[in-house]
């Protein structure tokens, strides 16, 4: 019986520490501009149409981390933060 409880109490103590460190994530994001996948874009695309750069996989690879992306699939509907340096064109 108390181990059960010793690791109930672990298992709480981690979801609340790792609710913390989401939470402190999203609030900085405030401020930053997004941008809503729609229909047939790929993130490749997104990234293109919003940096100078030749090689679009660094712009990617920003977005990525910044929307807690494992990979570079999108849907339609979802919204996306951009780093602060891409801004939508038009």
């Amino acid at each position: 019986m108390t181990v059960l409880a010793l690791f109930t109490l672990a298992v709480l103590w981690i979801g609340g520490r790792i609710d913390m460190a989401s939470a402190g994530e999203r609030a900085g994001l405030e401020g930053l501009p997004r941008i809503t996948v729609h229909a047939g874009d790929t993130l490749w695309e997104i990234a293109d149409a919003l940096t100078e750069e030749a090689d679009t996989g660094p712009a990617v690879r920003r977005i990525m981390d910044l929307n807690g992306l494992s990979g570079s699939e999108v849907r339609p509907g979802d919204r996306l933060y951009l780093p602060e340096g891409l801004v939508p064109l038009g």
